[in-house]
């Protein structure tokens, strides 16, 4: 019924708290019977690689620290749901007496672009938590139980480069992050 007079809306929220408002908003509006005014709550996120004690794990990074981005025609009690949710800061782009701006058209698209491509695994990034210098022990492969100094970080590949003591020689060896831990 509302579905053509929704817009776009930022919501400022707490740091941190981006999953847990989109959670209370969704279900405020389930309980006040809001949903023909609220289409989508989105939080953008990249699917990240924390590799941690040489143990890799899948989390999802916020993309826009402190924003949660809502699809919604803001009549009746609507903005004032939106305001009352834990960690909400309320809406962006209005003075305090007039209403909040939407997001452009471009902007939209922009954000649900960067959501769709974040979520394929091949945009996958690892947060890597090794320093150039820094020693660590090789855990998976032929170099297994040796160790290495760490010469070159390349993200994009998921790789690094080791300087490896073998035969009283220096020797570079090019390894996955999963193959490596902390000394």
């Amino acid at each position: 019924m509302a579905e053509d007079n929704k817009k776009w809306y930022t919501i400022k929220v707490v740091g941190g708290k981006e999953l847990k408002v989109k959670e209370h908003l969704e279900s405020d509006i389930e309980r006040f019977g809001l949903s023909d005014h609220i289409g989508r709550i989105i939080v953008p996120t990249q699917k990240t690689i924390q590799i941690r004690n040489g143990k890799k794990k899948n989390v999802d990074k916020v993309l826009f620290s402190g924003y949660v981005f809502l699809e919604a025609n803001l009549v009746g009690e609507v903005p004032h749901v939106i305001k009352s949710v834990n960690s909400s800061m309320g809406l962006l782009g209005g003075s305090k007496n007039s209403e909040p701006m939407p997001l452009t058209a471009r902007e939209v698209r922009k954000i649900l672009d960067k959501v769709d491509d974040m979520h394929t695994e091949a945009n996958a990034t690892v947060d890597f938590n090794y320093d150039i210098g820094e020693m660590v022990n090789i855990i998976d492969g032929p170099f297994s139980n040796f160790k290495g100094s760490v010469v070159e970080i390349y993200i994009e590949k998921n790789k690094v480069e080791l300087e490896v003591e073998m035969f009283n020689r220096k020797t570079s060896v090019s390894l996955s992050f999963n193959q490596i831990e902390k000394v």
